[in-house]
């Protein structure tokens, strides 16, 4: 059976939202992917590439609508005619999809409200503040709930339409996608964007870069207030304010964070749910699980099992 994907493309439009999940759906064999506008005819995207396009209200049913994204959608808002085109196209669909900030035009029809949702880490405060209906899930690669399919930004497009295909024929078919396009299918939805490394802004504080590189270092060492402001050579209070300052966090939540991800890989790494919990620093199977609630909405278990798939959980 061929199911017909409808892409939605408008200006500006990320090239890579509209083409990693085309691809995707393409090379699983069991899909027609449609290139669809507004109005119809060429559109040029961010990177300055002409698409051809159908109008949206002369291309017919859709099974899947995916929406892309645009910088350009959060900055100036989303136009008249594109809340049209979504909305035709979305009214008729069975599932409907957005990679990165395609949630904003989601989310302005009203779609979202009641479900999760995520969109790139750099506008998630955004689309929770303008849509406050919309419960965001900030730190997660792709997010499915009940027929909405949303994900990070421009390259999570691509997990999230292996999703598509393993829910759709099954995880060989989405496991074979993956090694022809040489791309990870072990990406679970669930899984960050980014570690706290990674999302650590870079410091010129002397004292503080100490205190993360110790961290880092060993994150299931003697970390408390005390050995830190030791570190550092300076009084806890004076940690705390740097943390506040340079992190916009408390020395503990930032060093939660640390082991949570040192607790992901070693359970990725096929460490059993205590040994992660131990050998992260987190202690105790229950801190573990407390931390990964807290921070990814799953526990440790669910978190293991989709380690060998793309599903994620609608709440």
């Amino acid at each position: 059976m061929t199911r017909r994907v409808g892409v939605l493309a408008f200006e500006d439009v990320t090239l890579l939202d509209v083409t990693g999940p085309i691809e995707v759906l393409h090379t699983a064999g069991t899909y027609e992917s449609v290139l669809v506008s507004p109005h119809g005819g060429p559109i040029t995207t961010s990177s300055k590439i002409t698409l051809d396009t159908t109008a949206a209200a002369d291309a017919g049913p859709f099974d899947t609508v995916v929406v892309p994204g645009s910088d350009y959608l959060v900055d100036h808002g989303v136009d008249d005619s594109l809340l049209g085109a979504a909305n035709t196209l979305a009214a008729n669909a069975t599932r409907v999809a957005s990679v990165c900030t395609g949630a904003f035009v989601l989310a302005e029809l009203g779609l979202l409200d009641g479900h999760r949702a995520t969109t790139h880490w750099r506008r998630t405060r955004t689309l929770a503040h303008r849509y406050p209906r919309i419960d965001v899930v900030p730190d997660a690669l792709h997010v499915s709930d009940g027929r909405y399919l949303t994900s990070a930004g421009i390259s999570a497009g691509i997990d999230m339409a292996l999703a598509l295909v393993e829910h759709d024929d099954g995880p060989d078919a989405a496991r074979a996608v993956a090694r022809e396009l040489v791309v990870y299918m072990q990406r679970p939805g669930g899984q960050s964007q980014f570690s706290a490394a990674l999302r650590t802004p870079p410091t010129r504080n002397l004292a503080l870069r100490t205190i993360i590189d110790a961290v880092h270092a060993d994150p299931a060492g003697n970390h408390n207030a005390e050995s830190l402001a030791a570190a550092a050579a300076l009084s806890t209070r004076q940690v705390t304010r740097l943390f506040n300052s340079e992190l916009g966090t408390t020395p503990g939540r930032w060093i939660e964070r640390v082991r949570l991800d040192q607790a992901q890989q070693l359970i990725l790494n096929g460490h059993t749910i205590t040994a992660a919990a131990s050998r992260s620093g987190l202690g105790s199977d229950e801190s573990l699980r407390r931390a990964f609630a807290r921070h990814l909405g799953l526990t440790p278990t669910e978190y293991k099992r989709r380690f060998t798939t793309t599903t994620t959980t609608s709440s």
